[in-house]
């Protein structure tokens, strides 16, 4: 494990995850605002002191490899604690596993959305049991869905079901019968559809797309339920 700097952390774009069972957060350092100089870590920080303990690479490829871990979410309720890091621009999803004897975190890549032909995943949420993963992919549009029943290290893909593009974040309603994706990310060329795909998660197959707001020119920059109808989805 490298160290890192609270300079190089806060040079970018990043996202951070807590687990105070273990007092730890995770952060990822993506890019900056100009989406120039992409990251390639995530680093380890003590929750109690703040103190900067390292950090750990998200790709396989030589450095600088180019790829940008982004968003980073805890498995609810993982013995040991797992967390999952989506790679934008390596096309990759990784994952966090607590070590306790070593005081640190394993980290490994457990899969490859290029095999789909689909790049940039973005979010991450969880089904109440934490049996479920679903994962946006901003290019061209998809949401995946992962059976993680045997465990956060074992996803089992199930099915890929077509968005929009640019697909980024989801509202899912609290009886998880249905998803609202939301397509679009910065406004950027070919990741901006501009309506929201809506999913019927136990049939796992799209029954409506919103076309509201693409039809006034407008973008969807996020979504969210109201409180009577949205699930936290492991957030």
């Amino acid at each position: 494990m490298k160290r890192t700097t609270i300079t190089a952390l806060a040079a970018g774009l990043w996202r951070l995850a807590v687990h105070a069972g273990i007092d730890r957060i995770l952060v990822t350092s993506t890019i900056k605002g100009d989406l120039t100089d992409p990251r390639e870590t995530i680093s380890v920080v003590e929750a109690s002191s703040h103190k900067m303990l390292g950090s750990h690479k998200m790709s396989h490829k030589d450095s600088p490899s180019g790829e940008a871990p982004v968003e980073i979410l805890f498995v609810p309720g993982s013995e040991p604690p797992v967390a999952y890091i989506t790679n934008m621009f390596g096309g990759t999803l990784w994952s966090a596993t607590w070590n306790a004897e070593a005081g640190d975190f394993e980290v490994a890549q457990i899969y490859d959305f290029t095999t789909e032909e689909v790049g940039v995943p973005l979010e991450m949420y969880f089904n109440e049991a934490a049996d479920r993963l679903y994962v946006t992919t901003a290019k061209p549009g998809k949401l995946h869905i992962f059976d993680i029943s045997a465990g956060p290290n074992e996803p089992k893909h199930m099915k890929t079901l077509p968005a929009g593009e640019g697909a980024h974040h989801v509202a899912i309603t609290k009886d998880e019968k249905l998803a609202f994706v939301q397509n679009s990310l910065l406004n950027l060329p070919g990741m901006s559809a501009g309506t929201i795909t809506v999913i019927d998660l136990e049939k796992q197959e799209v029954v409506a797309n919103v076309e509201t707001l693409k039809n006034m020119g407008l973008n969807p920059n996020s979504i969210v339920l109201l409180p009577e109808w949205n699930s936290l989805a492991g957030h």
